[in-house]
């Protein structure tokens, strides 16, 4: 299982060593004042832009409570430091090209490109490891006890979290993360989750999501594997909300231990579900934990309350009961009770917005969900079903950062109207709690059919930096692109159906939505939009319209190689236009893509943006003037030549600056990359 991670950077300037002339303005041997351009440029001739590491769990059944982790880095030459911090539990066992520099911090040495850390992990975990923890670690789990265990290793089998780390490096462009978790022996895992054992797994396709049922042979499932995954796939097409990867991993474990939730999810989308949950409970557990997978949203600082917190579990119970219901799981009066709970003690008289407020730690999973459902209904009337709160779900998905409570509201408006904004502040910031509605009630608001619409790549240019970049491209190839550049792509979204209604086109990466537009549009009309994504470090990444994909290879500017860079005419005065030309071409076996700058002394004065296929080559041209004579240095990638100006209308000397590139240059660009791991998963439990 791979995985790739965000990295937040910051830039650090190095001053090297000063090789004569490279800086500044300084007299040549004949008393002609030299123009020099600074290069920040890395090497070209680099073929790799992603750290990778392997993580290989191995089970310890004579150690039972314990098991053992072996990481394996691929360092890219651009890496020229590394740090990695362990988890503070870890008892290292041995490692090969790092030396311990702090508890639990190990650094690279350089002797080898593939540096090995090996260690072993307590496995057994009780309490809350998710992200809604009280200050006492206590679980907020559905049914279960705030003492019994979420991750435990029996001997005889084990589920155990995927340990992480803190990564610190420098490195002279950016590069990508990911990382691939095995299990050395029996078991299976997502790459946040992963059991020890026999095991036998079940698995369907669902709109390009893969997903995977771990039963174990320890484990007795109450019900059948194909109605386990036949669930998730209806839900994974009722909530069609982004924040799907391509993978969803869920293990149905043995009943034998003292649990302390019925299920929990953990990292980007793995979950455990205990075997004997069954499907036929207004609180389905399968369904609870799928819709945890689906929440993208909930970036949030515990120890900054934004006032949504309660709407990550009311959310999870809400579809929980309702698709159960729109399934034929359950019947109407079960789903009832289901949300009615909310009305009483001790749930009703709590502020959902003021966790402090609650008189019980599960006010949210049960006054939550009764109030998140009203508000549904209410959105679903005062839109005539053209809107639901999947719509408002899908938005808050494409929020970045920690979602306030003025945001959630501000989206409740503009999805709904004022009346919906309304009913929600009414139960969310005040002890009112609302009455369960009536089956004919639930009929009128929820069997209202709203537009059918239809959505794709359109059949204009993809373009990066605002240039036209792929015109020709189809569902399921793959383009390259360079980093930090914006990336667009036309989206079309048709109505198919036969009542007006509003249309949600999303730019999905990844799973995640990076962007969006909103649409009306009559029967049969269609519409095309321009929905954006700028790639912050290199690596292959999914960008999925509808049900239709595009495979994008990031590449950072090392990717690009330049060559026979030259300028023409080869006389010119004060004034006169010189042509430089360049050739390009892949630096490695795979398609490049980069900006390139052309640079004199006066800075930056022209960017081309370049696209080029394995063994093929891109000339690129750049005309320039200078007004004063002298000897000026021209720039592109790491390569540079000089153009002399003369009034005699002197022959143009050309000449290449040995050592311009990165191992003379004056400034490097170091990026100082931090990445947690261990903690910064979404993690839910419930």
């Amino acid at each position: 299982m791979t995985h790739r991670f965000a990295v937040f950077a910051f830039v650090v300037l190095l001053v090297g060593s000063l090789p004569a002339g490279v800086a500044g303005v300084a007299l040549d041997a004949g008393g002609t004042p030299s123009h020099v351009v600074e290069s920040a440029a890395a090497s070209s001739d680099d073929s790799e832009d992603v750290l990778h590491r392997t993580t290989t769990l191995r089970h310890l059944p004579d150690q039972p409570g314990t098991f053992e982790t072996e990481k394996r880095f691929q360092v890219p030459d651009p890496v020229v430091d590394l740090e990695i911090g362990l988890d503070s539990r870890a008892e290292i066992e041995s490692v090969d090209g790092f030396e311990a520099v702090g508890d639990a911090t190990l650094r690279w040495t350089g002797e080898t490109d593939e540096p090995v850390v090996r260690f072993t992990m307590p496995a057994n975990r009780t309490g809350d490891v998710g992200h809604h923890a009280t200050d006492d670690g206590r679980m907020h789990d559905r049914t279960g006890t705030a003492d019994g265990y979420s991750f435990v290793d029996t001997g005889e089998w084990g589920i155990v979290q995927v340990p992480g780390i803190d990564i610190t490096l420098r490195q002279t462009e950016s590069v990508g993360h990911d990382e691939t978790v095995t299990v050395d022996g029996p078991g299976a895992t997502g790459g946040d989750i992963a059991f020890f054992g026999e095991v036998v797994e079940h698995r369907t396709v669902f709109r390009g999501e893969t997903i995977r049922l771990i039963v174990p042979e320890a484990a007795d499932l109450e019900e059948e594997p194909a109605d386990v995954l036949e669930t998730l796939a209806y839900a994974s097409q009722r909530l069609d909300v982004g924040a799907a990867g391509e993978e969803t991993f869920v293990v149905a474990v043995p009943t034998d231990a003292d649990w302390g939730p019925e299920g929990l999810q953990y990292g980007e989308g793995d979950a455990w579900v205990v075997a004997d949950a069954s499907l036929e409970d207004s609180g389905n557990v399968w369904i609870h934990e799928y819709v945890h997978v689906r929440q993208g949203y909930d970036d949030v600082d515990s120890d900054v309350p934004t006032g949504t917190e309660w709407l990550v579990e009311a959310q999870a119970e809400y579809y929980a009961g309702l698709l159960s219901f729109e399934r034929g799981l359950i019947e109407f009066d079960e789903f009832s009770r289901h949300l009615e709970a909310g009305e009483r003690s001790p749930y009703a008289d709590g502020v959902l917005v003021d966790p402090n407020s609650w008189d019980d730690d599960r006010t949210d999973y049960v006054k939550g969900r009764l109030v998140y459902g009203e508000i549904d209904r209410t959105l679903r009337l005062e839109t005539d079903g053209d809107r639901t709160l999947v719509d408002v779900f899908r938005l808050m998905n494409a929020h970045e950062g920690s979602l306030t409570e003025t945001e959630f509201l501000a989206l409740l408006e503009d999805v709904g109207g004022s009346e919906t904004r309304s009913v929600a502040e009414r139960y969310t910031r005040t002890p009112e709690t609302p009455t369960m509605w009536t089956q004919r009630d639930h009929g009128d608001a929820f069997d209202r059919q709203g537009a059918t619409f239809e959505y794709g790549f359109g059949d204009e240019s993809i373009d990066v930096a605002g240039d036209s970049w792929a015109a020709d491209y189809a569902d399921g190839e793959t383009i390259a692109v360079p980093v930090d550049e914006r990336v667009t792509v036309p989206v079309t979204a048709e109505n198919v159906g036969d009542r007006d209604g509003t249309a949600d086109a999303t730019l999905e990466v990844d799973g995640e939505v990076v962007d969006y537009s909103h649409a009306r549009l009559a029967p049969g009309e269609r519409t095309t939009e321009r929905l954006g994504w700028t790639p912050t470090e290199p690596g292959t990444y999914d960008l999925r319209v509808g049900t239709e994909r595009l495979t994008v290879l990031v590449r950072p500017p090392s990717s690009v190689a330049v060559s026979d860079l030259s300028v023409d005419p080869e006389t010119v005065e004060p004034g006169e236009t010189v042509t430089m030309t360049a050739t390009v071409e892949s630096a490695d076996a795979r398609p490049a893509a980069a900006s390139l700058e052309v640079r004199t002394y006066d800075g930056v004065v022209d960017r081309h943006l370049v696209g080029v296929d394995p063994g093929e080559s891109e000339t690129l041209e750049t005309e320039l003037s200078f007004d004063d004579e002298g000897r000026y240095e021209i720039a592109i990638g790491d390569v540079s030549t000089m153009a002399t100006v003369s009034e005699a209308s002197t022959a143009l000397e050309v000449d290449s600056i040995p050592g311009f590139g990165v191992s003379a240059a004056l400034v490097a660009l170091v990026i100082a990359a931090v990445v947690g791991v261990t903690d910064r998963y979404r993690r839910r439990s419930g």
